[in-house]
């Protein structure tokens, strides 16, 4: 991403009553408004859908919860070789209504937490639609009233993504759905077509195939997750079609519609694929549009996301930009440090500049998929000189105990350093494994540092150890 600025000094000192309007209460926004409001500001936080924003209401909290609750299933497939015997068939069923009432409860729940906490701390926060009217004015629309318009010394904008709608498979939040649909629900789907091969589209086909619904996988590309590690996809689309997935890959789908019973999607070759619900998880758009940003100055980009700096500048003073709407990493974690960082700046509170190279990300599949530093592929693009070995789960004895076959733990070191540059864990539960690797590549610790670290026997954590152990000492297979 190009930089709107080259220096990170900031534009003001820090002082009480500065004035700082967020529009949007996702974890950009909220996070944000917690470290304004620690540093003196009258904080007002704008937010039309509630606290949280999509990331607690529709997004993260709901889906990860879903996944949560459809892995028991995929635990109790190994009940039989634990020697676990059920009585009747041994099967278990799902009730979609009873799920999706929990999980919708969650989201209110944490939303309401969220709420709680900000106005314990004396921050405002107003339901509405907000829009810039100006960099330093923000009008806000709220339900049956009149705006109101709140004077900022700076602004935040977290206004996030929505899902990306295809003209040709227009949702109908019934039979046609966005992911923000899928709890509206109340009976199992029996054949879902999931257009999408992205980390949404595998998640939810991973999931709803746990929960007993019959899964057909689109995938434009040659293999589901194309932008995540090659050997973790590959085992992933094993898992999904050892579990009875259909998988479609390089099929481009061409348009969805609805039929008697349930829908059709057609292919661009022209196939039609029948089902009785489609999932369309073909990525998000910014929710940049028709809010006053580039009137006020603020700089898009082509896709519509807000164009900022590692200090989350735009391009009109006194103006930031935090989480998806900036198109920087779509994570929750990424948007919260961005909106931290940008009160830091704008309130000049020390700060340092946004590092995505410590970012580390999962995919909640069964098995989960969690990644840290560099990747395989980036290394190779960058010509950067590295040795990586392999560990397969299988062999740690944690993982046979548990019945776990599935997944390994694979790392990246520079060869004469020794400096650990990333990391890959496939396996249950990996977004709690990928903690050492992170710490690893965040404090640049070398793979002695890690093998020379005390792990609990036995434990999955063993295999990072292992993995770090082999490469001591490690050449790069490229040297003569």
């Amino acid at each position: 991403m190009s930089a709107v600025g080259s220096d990170t000094s900031p534009q003001t000192t820090v002082r009480d009553g500065q004035r700082v309007v967020i529009l949007g209460g996702g974890p950009g926004g909220y996070e944000a408004a917690l470290v304004a409001r620690r540093l003196g500001a009258d904080v007002t936080v704008v937010e039309k859908q509630g606290l949280g924003g999509a990331a607690v209401l529709t997004d993260v909290v709901p889906s990860k919860t879903l996944i949560a609750t459809a892995e028991w299933l995929t635990i109790a497939e190994r009940a039989p070789e634990l020697g676990i015997r059920g009585s009747g068939d041994g099967k278990y069923g799902v009730d979609l209504t009873a799920v999706n009432t929990r999980v919708l409860a969650l989201a209110a729940a944490q939303s309401a937490d969220i709420r709680a906490r900000l106005e314990r701390e004396g921050i405002v926060v107003v339901t509405g639609q907000g829009r810039l009217d100006g960099p330093s004015r923000v009008v806000v629309s709220g339900p049956g009233a009149d705006d109101v318009a709140y004077d900022a010394d700076a602004v935040l904008v977290a206004v996030g993504a929505t899902p990306r709608v295809l003209p040709t498979a227009v949702p109908d939040g019934e039979r046609i759905l966005t992911w923000t649909q899928l709890y509206s629900l109340d009976a199992l789907p029996e054949r879902l077509i999931v257009v999408g091969s992205g980390v949404t589209g595998a998640e939810f086909a991973g999931a709803y195939q746990a929960l007993g619904s019959d899964v057909v996988l689109v995938s434009s590309r040659d293999r589901v997750l194309p932008g995540e590690d090659e050997d973790a996809a590959a085992l992933l689309e094993g898992v999904f079609r050892g579990r009875g997935m259909e998988v479609l890959s390089r099929s481009r789908a061409a348009a969805a519609s609805r039929t008697a019973s349930g829908v059709e999607v057609t292919l661009d070759d022209g196939r039609v694929v029948e089902g009785s619900h489609v999932l369309v998880a073909v990525g998000a758009v910014p929710a940049t549009r028709g809010i006053g940003l580039e009137e006020a100055g603020v700089a898009l980009s082509s896709s519509g996301h807000v164009v900022v700096d590692k200090v989350s500048r735009t391009t009109a003073r006194g103006v930031y930009a935090a989480g998806d709407c900036t198109g920087v990493l779509p994570l929750a974690s990424v948007a919260a440090q961005q909106g931290r960082i940008a009160m830091a700046h704008a309130l000049g509170d020390a700060v340092e500049p946004l590092r995505l190279g410590t970012v580390a990300a999962n995919i909640f599949t069964a098995p989960e998929i969690a990644t840290v530093g560099y990747s395989e592929k980036d290394l190779r693009q960058r010509s950067i000189r590295y040795v990586t070995t392999t560990i397969p789960l299988a062999r740690n004895p944690r993982a046979k105990m548990l019945g776990m076959r599935d997944g390994f733990v694979k790392l990246f070191a520079h060869p004469e350093a020794g400096v650990v540059l990333g990391g890959v864990v496939v396996a249950p539960r990996a977004s709690e494994l990928v903690f050492p690797i992170t710490l690893a590549v965040a404090h640049r610790l070398t793979v002695d540092d890690v093998a020379g670290a005390f792990t609990v026997y036995p434990s999955l954590s063993g295999s990072i150890a292992e993995a770090a152990r082999t490469l001591h000492g490690t050449r790069d297979p490229g040297e003569a």
